[in-house]
């Protein structure tokens, strides 16, 4: 907690540096998450003509795609940190050379940038879900205890990527097709209830299925998430977080012999 003024401060400038110099400015914020919107709905719903399951045969195309947004918001947050995170000693190696400086925290300012923007497109899927279905459910008041073990578990699997990076640069090639895997391994473009049943359990070992279904079971069915699944996730994601943190420390006194 002593080194959360400064990353407070650190993710502020990341975000504003993003943005600094563009024509739309912060503008871009909205404007991409929208974009992937309209892509993947023209895609999976207008060409391919997709309906979900558990919505009327008649549904439009504009409910598919709010359910599809809201699991696309959980997949770019993995994208977003999982991507970037081998990379984050790499580019920062005027940090690495300050004995006194706490690098520990540089995996919590990139995190605090992808949850920015995770922000900002949940607050599109609340606007978008209020014009197709005339409301919002109250259960989405819940969406915060939904990403917040997510985000925990994400903080964990970056101080892992981050230090694994700085000695295997290889690690950056192999994660593109995996994260391209998880996503498409997830129930993101189908109902899980899809899937054969013996096939279901294996897909909530994917760390980005129950965050997907329980976003959007708050936020378009109107349902409770389900607190027990939620409790032994945050408790995974817990024990992720403190692994990854001391392996990081562990590991970092090695960070500028390599760089």
């Amino acid at each position: 907690m002593q080194n959360w003024p400064l990353i407070t401060q650190m993710t502020r400038r990341e975000i504003f540096s993003r943005y600094r110099g563009t024509t739309f400015g912060w503008l871009w914020a909205i404007l991409t998450p929208l974009a992937m919107l309209v892509v993947y709905t023209f895609v999976f719903g207008t060409v391919l003509k997709a309906r979900w399951a558990e919505l009327p045969q008649d549904s439009s195309t504009a409910e598919f795609a709010v359910i599809l947004f809201g699991g696309l918001i959980v997949f770019q947050l993995l994208s977003e940190v999982v991507n970037l995170a081998p990379s984050l000693i790499i580019s920062n190696t005027n940090y690495v050379k300050k004995v006194v400086f706490p690098l520990e925290v540089i995996v919590p300012v990139a995190l605090g940038a992808a949850m920015f923007h995770a922000a900002v497109s949940v607050g599109i899927l609340l606007i978008f879900a209020f014009v197709v279905f005339g409301a919002i459910p109250l259960t989405s008041l819940l969406i915060p205890l939904i990403l917040a073990p997510f985000c925990l578990l994400l903080l964990g699997l970056g101080w892992f990527l981050a230090s694994i990076g700085t000695y295997l640069r290889d690690i950056q090639q192999l994660l593109g097709p995996i994260v391209t895997a998880l996503m498409f391994l997830a129930p993101l473009f189908y109902p899980i209830t899809a899937l054969p049943e013996w096939v279901r359990p294996w897909v909530f070992l994917n760390p980005i299925t129950l965050p997907v279904e329980q976003l959007r079971d708050v936020v378009v069915f109107g349902r409770l998430p389900s607190f027990g699944a939620l409790g032994l996730y945050a408790a995974i994601s817990l024990i992720v977080a403190v692994l990854g943190y001391f392996w990081f420390q562990k590991t970092r006194k090695g960070f500028a012999d390599v760089l």
